[in-house]
């Protein structure tokens, strides 16, 4: 086995090649916990080494973000600053892109108000709206990954002796990554062209709706015209490829806004911006959220439905099979980037305008006329398990299976 330094290297390089594949002359900015410096300071360098112009790092500290839940008066939850907003709209207007270690405590709002949580979500939602157009319409090459903190090695790894959770991290990190590949650049991209080949099949096939079934799950869902299934990666405006999510194991579509009808049932539990909701079920009205419940942060599954109008519908469907290689870990990361590749999912809120002929080019509007759901939000939550079936309707009506036993039919 190679030593740790050797792996941590590794993925920093994997990360800045691929996950935001930075071009000489572009400005990064890398978004971090402070528990990640080592980390961090190695995709600095890597970043520089491949030409970035420059290259700044927002530290985060939960404990600080803590603080302020515990001791803030009411009206800051509602005030984001706006100098932010501004800055992070300018990089994306000029080329830059964004790599964020993304892995927050699944337990750090435990006993805190939820409103005010969801407040500062939804301030920041706002503010942030027209540098998450440019995000959702790959104006912008970005990515999101993971490396661990100690909050979540103690959630993950709670079976194991708190000397040993940290570790065990790493190695599931790396594991998920494919940094133990003699080349992980170039496993990566042999990973991404297994995609494309799914991503292709089902572009071809266009199927016009699907039905999902399993214990609690039996809906309907109906697609639009010009939708198109993606994977692996994209490229931004200027035809550079970036990896948004690492690890990823999914392709993934739209489903038509109004088009989804019947009951879905969570299959993991959610890390809900650092609350935990379990147990999740839905039931859909053309397109609509008309019921739901959780077995536990109802609450917080509430405050994300009444974000805005359209949080109540979903914009992301996502193909997984059970069979995956983070499905065979065979454990819960409590951590959405990561859960969502070990199984299908749905995402509420807003769909990707990449997933639809010409999206990127429509205003919100035009979005809405085409069936595309259109939110301030968007949050995945997962639906997969070993019995999970899914049939595709062919243009013709003929009914062809897709997912049997969890996996591709």
């Amino acid at each position: 086995m190679k030593s740790f330094e050797t792996m941590l290297e590794k993925y920093a390089e994997l990360v800045v090649k691929v996950g935001v594949n930075i071009q000489p002359g572009q400005v990064l900015i890398v978004n971090a916990p402070l528990e990640t410096v080592d980390l961090t300071r190695l995709i600095v360098s890597k970043a520089y080494e491949a030409g970035a112009k420059y290259v700044q790092v927002d530290w985060d500290d939960e404990r600080i973000t803590r603080i302020r839940y515990e001791k803030a008066s009411d009206d800051s939850f509602s005030y984001y600053p706006k100098w932010q907003a501004d800055m992070m709209e300018q990089l994306a207007e000029g080329g830059g892109a964004v790599l964020s270690i993304k892995v927050p405590d699944p337990e750090l709002f435990r006993g805190i108000d939820s409103t005010k949580v969801s407040t500062a979500v939804k301030a920041a939602s706002v503010a942030r709206e027209k540098y998450q157009t440019y995000v959702r319409n790959n104006q912008v090459s970005w990515s999101l990954i993971k490396a661990p903190t100690l909050a979540w090695a103690n959630k993950v790894f709670a079976d194991l002796p708190e000397e040993k959770r940290l570790d065990a991290m790493w190695e599931a990190v790396f594991q998920m990554n494919r940094v133990y590949s003699e080349d992980p650049v170039a496993a990566w991209r042999e990973h991404i062209s297994e995609l494309k080949k799914r991503q292709d099949y089902m572009n071809e096939k266009r199927y016009k709706r699907f039905h999902y079934r399993a214990p609690g799950t039996d809906l309907h869902v109906e697609m639009p015209e010009g939708y198109l299934w993606l994977g692996g990666g994209d490229y931004n405006e200027s035809g550079v490829y970036f990896v948004a999510n690492m690890p990823t194991e999914e392709i993934y579509t739209m489903p038509l806004r109004t088009g989804v009808n019947g009951t879905v049932t969570s299959t993991l539990p959610l890390n809900l911006n650092g609350r935990l909701v379990e147990g999740i079920t839905l039931t859909f009205k053309d397109g609509k959220v008309v019921e739901y419940d959780a077995k536990s942060g109802l609450e917080h599954l509430t405050s994300l439905l009444e974000t805005d109008e359209g949080a109540s519908y979903l914009g992301e469907m996502a193909l997984v099979p059970y069979d995956s290689p983070i499905s065979h870990m065979n454990r819960v990361f409590y951590n959405t980037g990561v859960d969502e590749n070990a199984s299908c999912h749905f995402a509420l809120g807003s769909a990707y305008p990449v997933n639809i002929e010409g999206g990127t080019k429509l205003s919100k509007e035009e979005l809405l006329a085409k069936g595309v759901n259109v939110s301030l939000t968007h949050v995945d939550f997962m639906i997969g398990s070993a019995d999970l079936e899914i049939d595709g309707e062919l243009l013709d009506g003929t009914i062809e299976p897709v997912f049997r036993n969890g996996s591709w039919a």
